[in-house]
C-alpha cells in the first residue's frame, strides 16, 4: 500500500477503542480524493508487549538484569518478586485474556471468575472488598474486571522493572505536563531507548515499509502521547529524512500556541493548531510543491533558522458539513481491549467496549462557564450538525465497522439537536446505543429523556462541577443544583446512566464549600439519581476567563513568565480559599464508595484524617427540591409525537344513576406492559385518528396549537381538559411525547 500522508496516533490513549481524530481526518481527505493510511501504535504496542512472546521477552530482560544484580531483593518490590516468580503462569494465560478482553473467547470468564485460573498479585487486594459488587454483575462483566485486575499488575511490573513512563492510556504524561520548557523532555530523549520505545519503533519501521509516505502526521490529543510521537518524529526524520512530519491534535491546540523552542523542530518539521482540515490540506499542498510555505494555515515550522507561525488568513475553515464521514479502515477495530477497572456500569463506559466515535456540534453552545478555555477556536466556535447528516454518518460508520455504539465526544451536546438527532434515529428505524456529554439543564424535560431513551441513549455525563450555588454563579455555568437534581431525576427515570464532573478548589471556595459540595453529592446518590462520577481538582488555565482575568476570582499567579514550549496550566494561590490538596483522597474516598451504593449515611468526616467543618446543607434538600411543583405549561409551539402503535379501540358502556352514556376503550402495548385508558366517545375516536397523525413516521411534526386546532375543529370542547389530566397526560409512559 502506498498514501500520501500516514497518520498515527501514538502511544497510549485507550485501549477499548481508538482516539478519533485521525478517523476524521481520513475521512476528510476522501471528500479530496487524497489518499492516506491511518495506525493507533498505542493498541499496536500493546498487542506485541501483552502476548506471550513479548512478556516471555520482557520476563528474560528483567531476569536478566537481576541476576547480574548483587541486591535482587532491594531492586524489586514484594509485589514485583512475587510477579517475577509467577512469571510461567503470566506467560501461559496472557493469550487467552487478551482473546477474552477483545470478545473473542467469550467461554474463559467461567475459569476466570473462579479465581484459580488467573496469577494474582497486590491489584486483586482490592476485589475481596468488592464480592458484593458481583452478586449483581454478569458473568462476562465480573471476568472483565478480574483480567482487567491482571492487566494492572503486570503494568506495575512493567513501570517498576521495565519502563517508569508506562501507563494503559498514559504515557510519559509527566513529562508532557506542564512542560514549561523543553528541557526535559530534551534530555530524556537523548537517554537510551526503553524497552517500550523499542516495541514502539520496531512497529513504525513496519508500517512506514509499508506504506511510504510523503508526510506522517502525528495525533497529540494528550501530554501522555507527547513523548510517543516525539520519539516516532525522531525515528522518521532519521530513517526517512524526506518524509515531513507534522504534529497537531489537543495538546498542541491548548499547550502549543506560543511556541517558540527551536529544538522542538529536532522531531517535527510542522505543528498545526485547532482544526485539522484545512492546515492538512495546505501541508499537502506545499509539500508536493502546489503552494508557497506562507500559504501555511495555523502552523509552526522553521523559517530562515527561527521559529515561525504561518497563519494564511485567505484559506478558510470547513464546515461540519463539509468536512466527510470519519473513515475507521486501516484500524485493528478487532484488536481493542474491553476492561472494567471500576465496577460501576456508567462508570466502565469509557473502557469497556468499542465506541464509534462522532459529533453533533463543533464548539461549545454555552461557551461561558470561567473555567473552560472558551477563547480557544474548538470551544468558541459553535457549529452544529443538521441531524440527517448526523444519521447518515452513523449509518455509514455502522456499515464499516459492524459496531453500532456511539460516543459523542461534544463539549456539550445541545439538547434541541439531541431531540431531532433521536426523531431521526426512530424515523430511520436505526438500532444504535449512544452517550454524550451535556448540561445539566432544564431543557431537559421528562418527555425529552424517554424520546432520547428510545433513540437508544443509554447514558450522559456532565459538569455539577462544585455543587454549590454560589460558586456555579461564579463559574457561569447557568444552572443550580436544585435543577441538576430535577434532571437527573428525568434522565434516571427514563432508563439514562448520569455520570457528574466534580470539581474542588475554584477560587475562593472554602473548606466548608467543599463539605457542602459532598454533602449535596451524597444526597444525589442516596436519591438514586446520579450513578457515577469523578472528582478532580480545579485547574487554572492561559485561556479561561479566570485565567485571563485573576484578579476578579481574588487568586495571585505566582509565574507569570512564558515558557518557551508549554503553556497553559498557571500556578496560582489562592487567599480566599481552602487548602484544597488537604481534600482530595477524602473526597475521591468517599466517591468510590458511593458508587458503590456503600456508606451513604455516614458522617462526612469519616472520610478525613482532620477536622472539617459539618455540612450546613439540610440533610432533606435533594428531596425537597425533588418534590418541588414543576409547572406542566407546554408552550403551543410544543411538538407532540407519538412513537406508540395504534391501540386496540372498544367502546364499552357506562351507567350511573339511571344514565348511560358510550366510552371509548383504549388498549396499548408497550415493550413492558399494557396500558388502558377510557375517555369520552367523540374524544376517543378524535384522539385515535390523531396519534396516528403523530406517529414518529410522518414528516409533519404537529404543533401542541395544531392538535388543539384540530380538536376543537371536531366539534369538541375543553381540550385543555382532556390534554392536560389524567389520563392522556399519563400517555408518555407508552409513547405520547411533548417535547
Amino acid at each position: 500500500m502506498s498514501a500520501i500522508v500516514l497518520f498515527i496516533t501514538p502511544p497510549f490513549t485507550q485501549l477499548n477503542t481508538p482516539y478519533p481524530a485521525t478517523a476524521y481526518l481520513k475521512g476528510f481527505l476522501n471528500t479530496k480524493g487524497i489518499s492516506s493510511y491511518q495506525c493507533d501504535l498505542g493498541i499496536e504496542v500493546t498487542i506485541a508487549l501483552f502476548c506471550k512472546e513479548g512478556l516471555q521477552r520482557m520476563f528474560d530482560k528483567v531476569t536478566a538484569t537481576t541476576a547480574s544484580s548483587n541486591e535482587v531483593t532491594v531492586t524489586l518490590s514484594e509485589n514485583a518478586t512475587r510477579i517475577l516468580a509467577l512469571k510461567e503462569e503470566y506467560i501461559r494465560t496472557i493469550d487467552a485474556v487478551i482473546l477474552f478482553l477483545q470478545g473473542k473467547n467469550p467461554t474463559l470468564s467461567h475459569l476466570i471468575c473462579k479465581r484459580d485460573f488467573l496469577p494474582e498479585a497486590s491489584r486483586f487486594t482490592q476485589t475481596d472488598d468488592l464480592q458484593w459488587a458481583f452478586g449483581s454483575m454478569g458473568l462476562i462483566d465480573k471476568a472483565k474486571h478480574l483480567a482487567t485486575m491482571y492487566l494492572e499488575d503486570l503494568s506495575d511490573f512493567i513501570t517498576e522493572c521495565i519502563d517508569p513512563h508506562f501507563g494503559f492510556s498514559r504515557y510519559a504524561e509527566r513529562l508532557g505536563r506542564s512542560a514549561n520548557t523543553f528541557d526535559e523532555l530534551y534530555t530524556s530523549l537523548r537517554h537510551p531507548l526503553t524497552y517500550i520505545d523499542e516495541i514502539l519503533l520496531t512497529i513504525l519501521a513496519k508500517r512506514m515499509e509499508e506504506v511510504q509516505p510523503a508526510m506522517v502526521a502525528l495525533s497529540v490529543p494528550f501530554p501522555g502521547n507527547l513523548y510517543a510521537s516525539l520519539r516516532c518524529g525522531e525515528w522518521i526524520k532519521k530513517h526517512y529524512p524526506n518524509t515531513k512530519v507534522a504534529m497537531g491534535g489537543g495538546f498542541a491546540n491548548t499547550e502549543l500556541r506560543s511556541l517558540s523552542d527551536e529544538r522542538v523542530f529536532e522531531y517535527y518539521d510542522f505543528i498545526t493548531l485547532d482544526d485539522g482540515e484545512a492546515p492538512i490540506e495546505q501541508l499537502i499542498q506545499f509539500i508536493q510543491g502546489n503552494a508557497p510555505i506562507d500559504s501555511l494555515k495555523r502552523c509552526f515550522a522553521i523559517v530562515d533558522g527561527k521559529v515561525t507561525y504561518l497563519n494564511n488568513q485567505s484559506c478558510s475553515d470547513y464546515k461540519q458539513g463539509q468536512v466527510g464521514t470519519p473513515d475507521y479502515s486501516d484500524l485493528l477495530l478487532d484488536k481493542y481491549i474491553s476492561a472494567i477497572e471500576v465496577v460501576n456500569p456508567m462508570h466502565s463506559l469509557w473502557s469497556d467496549g468499542r465506541w464509534n466515535k462522532l459529533t453533533m456540534a463543533h464548539g461549545c453552545y454555552w461557551g461561558k462557564c470561567t473555567f473552560c478555555d472558551i477563547s480557544l477556536d474548538y470551544i468558541q466556535r459553535y457549529e452544529p450538525i443538521a441531524a440527517q447528516l448526523l444519521c447518515d454518518r452513523m449509518e455509514t460508520i455502522v456499515a464499516q465497522t459492524g459496531q453500532n455504539g456511539f460516543h459523542f465526544v461534544d463539549e456539550a451536546a445541545p439538547p434541541a439537536l439531541m431531540r431531532e438527532l433521536a426523531l431521526e434515529i426512530l424515523k430511520r428505524k436505526l438500532v444504535v446505543s449512544w452517550w454524550t456529554n451535556v448540561r445539566f439543564e432544564k431543557s431537559f424535560t421528562k418527555d425529552l429523556c424517554l424520546l432520547l431513551k428510545a433513540s437508544g441513549c443509554i447514558a450522559v455525563s456532565g459538569g455539577l462541577e462544585v455543587a454549590s450555588d454560589r460558586l456555579l454563579l461564579l463559574i457561569d455555568k447557568g444552572i443550580t443544583v436544585a435543577q441538576v437534581a430535577k434532571v437527573n431525576r428525568n434522565f434516571t427515570e427514563a432508563g439514562i446512566m448520569v455520570h457528574a464532573y466534580l470539581m474542588y478548589g475554584f477560587p475562593t471556595q472554602t473548606a466548608q464549600e467543599t463539605i457542602d459540595s459532598l454533602e449535596m453529592v451524597r444526597q444525589l446518590f442516596k436519591a438514586g439519581i446520579l450513578q457515577s462520577a469523578f472528582w478532580h481538582q480545579f485547574a487554572l488555565t492561559a485561556h479561561s476567563p479566570v485565567g485571563m482575568n485573576p484578579e476578579k476570582y481574588k487568586i495571585k499567579i505566582t509565574n507569570k513568565t512564558i515558557g518557551t514550549f508549554a503553556n497553559n496550566d498557571v500556578a496560582f494561590k489562592d487567599p480566599t480559599g481552602a487548602d484544597h490538596d488537604t481534600f482530595s483522597f477524602g473526597l475521591k474516598k468517599s466517591l468510590l464508595n458511593y458508587m458503590h451504593n456503600l456508606c451513604l449515611d455516614d458522617p462526612l468526616n469519616k472520610w478525613f484524617e482532620f477536622k472539617v467543618p459539618k455540612t450546613i446543607i439540610d440533610p432533606d434538600f435533594i428531596n425537597k427540591a425533588l418534590e418541588e411543583e414543576e409547572l406542566a405549561a407546554f408552550k403551543p409551539t410544543a411538538k407532540i409525537v407519538w412513537l406508540g402503535k395504534a391501540p386496540v379501540v372498544e367502546m364499552i358502556t357506562k351507567s350511573k344513576k339511571g344514565n348511560t352514556w358510550q366510552m371509548a376503550s383504549l388498549t396499548f402495548q408497550s415493550k413492558k406492559e399494557t396500558f388502558n385508558i377510557k375517555v369520552g366517545e367523540a374524544e376517543g375516536l378524535w384522539f385515535v385518528s390523531m396519534l396516528e397523525r403523530l406517529s414518529i413516521y410522518n414528516n409533519k411534526l404537529w404543533t401542541l396549537q395544531e392538535v388543539k386546532d384540530d380538536y376543537e375543529a371536531a366539534g369538541l370542547e375543553d381540550f385543555e381538559l382532556f390534554w392536560d389530566n389524567k389520563p392522556v397526560n399519563g400517555m408518555n409512559k407508552v409513547g405520547l411525547l411533548r417535547l
